[in-house]
């Protein structure tokens, strides 16, 4: 996993990245400025730069060229930004920097572009080992057909006891609220707590998907214990 700055002068936009990365597995480091972001860049030495184009003392391509110029762009850079215009974008890759994200960041574009940049940064060739462990291991776009009963049986044994049978002598919503609750606490405990894993898999958008746990008084810190 790896090391990376995320440097935007927006609260929500950095607590946000570092929730996704962080479940990631990644080590993040955060900065609301271009001070706190050089001072970063100088002690951890991140492999992955995120850079906002808009802050309020200095701007990040102005930034990007203080790097380039003095030698100290030697990782990748993603900036971001939610009113960049096209030129502005062309003149940040020229600079050096390795992609562009427009706000909203949807977390597919974010892991991608974090995923393509961390590859790039890489002067080796991949071990062939690693390469084919990799491509063996199911992605969650790909479809496993299990049996039923086994799927079942699995759920069963994943699911707290208070879980596994619904009472529906209830009103709808009462029971439609119980099973969620169950669907959500087996996919975290599947995922071992990770937001950004279960987001995926049940196709929410990590805003709702926090929103709804809280709804449905869901306890994300025994998720990430792993389980009861």
């Amino acid at each position: 996993m790896a090391n990376i700055l995320v440097v935007d002068d927006e609260l929500g936009i950095r607590e946000l990245l570092f929730e996704i990365l962080n479940d990631e597995g990644h080590q993040v480091e955060l900065a609301e400025n271009a001070a706190q972001a050089r001072a970063a860049r100088q002690n951890s030495r991140p492999d992955l730069v995120l850079l906002d184009i808009w802050m309020p003392d200095t701007d990040g391509v102005t930034l990007l060229k203080e790097w380039s110029t003095a030698g100290l762009l030697n990782m990748p850079v993603v900036m971001m930004s939610g009113h960049a215009t096209i030129d502005t974008a062309v003149e940040a890759t020229r600079i050096g920097a390795q992609a562009f994200l427009e706000k909203p960041i949807t977390l597919q574009k974010l892991l991608k572009a974090v995923e393509g940049a961390l590859a790039r940064k890489s002067t080796s060739a991949p071990a062939p080992a690693a390469v084919q462990r990799v491509n063996a291991m199911p992605t969650h776009s790909q479809s496993v057909a299990l049996p039923h009963v086994a799927a079942e049986t699995t759920m069963a044994m994943a699911l707290p006891a208070n879980h596994q049978n619904f009472d529906l002598d209830v009103p709808l919503r009462e029971a439609r609220d119980a099973f969620e609750k169950a669907y959500f606490e087996f996919h975290l405990a599947q995922e071992s707590g990770s937001m950004t894993r279960v987001a995926e898999k049940t196709g929410l958008e990590r805003t709702h998907l926090y929103r709804k746990l809280k709804q449905l008084g869901v306890d994300l810190s025994r998720s990430k214990r792993g389980g009861p």
